[in-house]
């Protein structure tokens, strides 16, 4: 039997369930107990060919102001986090943040990078995540995943199918349900010194002042510049459409200053794209996914 948290909602609006707070509705939102639960719904929406969203932490993602069509798979209640020795073993719901405080109780050093970085293991598994020189491949040492044909998978980590934002996961169709991080011994003092350092650079480049996704835009150091430098060259800070606008804090992060449309948020993303690609010439790479129904 599935184990569902509650009965499955119909048209539950997603602006609850992303950082951005922006989203129209899922045509059926459900919060799976198990992996096996995500392999009977993922089954069930394959043999009536209805469209699953998997859903993590909600950030690097923009969802359309007409919603999710289909079900939207929401897996953090899949958070469970555990440690033998170095290993630490943690499920894809798993906030990342929380893993870095898991970590620092258990004395091990290697996910301080993590700390107050929104979003969730697999999230972060997939696209690779990256702050303050570290990435989540450097600890990552294997991925419990289900495949397209629902059966259970391990990858073993392999350095040079990861790049910067980029995971093998991106090209292959599946589900991550679990991953392991190696990680060594340290003086919690020291990481929670460094912990508590990247919290504070992250309070003052303004990450919590408003909702949004982080960065939208990737880094291309083959552009000279970090892309929040490169945007507030043009004088693109403060640029608003509707309630979305460039952070006047930094110029690769549109915030939600109230109100703001998914509408909105794409149409400012695509106006700084524009003015990057036509005044200096460097075609941007996004970051934030857009999903759901954009017709």
């Amino acid at each position: 039997m599935i184990k569902l948290d509650g009965l499955p909602r119909l048209d539950e609006p997603m602006a609850g369930h992303t950082s951005f707070r922006i989203g129209g509705p899922a045509d059926l939102y459900a919060l799976p107990g198990t992996a096996q639960d995500i392999k009977g719904i993922l089954g069930l929406c394959a043999s009536e060919a209805v469209p699953c969203f998997i859903l993590g932490g909600g950030t690097n993602i923009l969802v359309s102001d007409r919603g999710i069509r289909g079900v939207v798979l929401d897996l953090t209640r899949l958070s469970n986090v555990q440690v033998n020795g170095t290993l630490l073993t943690a499920q894809s719901g798993a906030a990342m943040s929380g893993v870095a405080e898991y970590a620092l109780a258990s004395g091990l050093t290697g996910m301080e990078f993590a700390y107050r970085l929104p979003g969730s293991v697999g999230g972060a598994v997939w696209m690779n995540a990256r702050c303050y020189g570290r990435e989540a491949s450097d600890v990552l040492e294997f991925v419990d995943y289900l495949d397209q044909r629902l059966e259970t998978r391990r990858y073993l980590m392999k350095k040079t199918e990861w790049a910067y934002k980029h995971s093998p996961f991106q090209e292959m169709p599946g589900v991550i349900l679990t991953a392991g991080f190696r990680l060594a011994p340290e003086d919690p003092a020291r990481i929670k010194a460094l912990m508590a350092e990247h919290g504070k650079d992250r309070e003052r480049k303004g990450h919590f002042l408003f909702p949004c996704a982080g960065s939208i835009f990737k880094n291309n150091r083959a552009f000279g510049a970090p892309t929040g430098a490169l945007i507030d060259s043009l004088g693109l800070k403060e640029t608003r459409i509707g309630g979305a606008q460039v952070a006047p804090f930094h110029g690769n992060i549109i915030i939600n200053t109230g109100g703001a449309t998914a509408e909105d948020t794409r149409r400012l993303i695509e106006l700084v794209e524009r003015e990057v690609r036509e005044r200096l010439g460097f075609t941007l790479k996004r970051e934030v996914l857009l999903v759901g129904d954009w017709a």
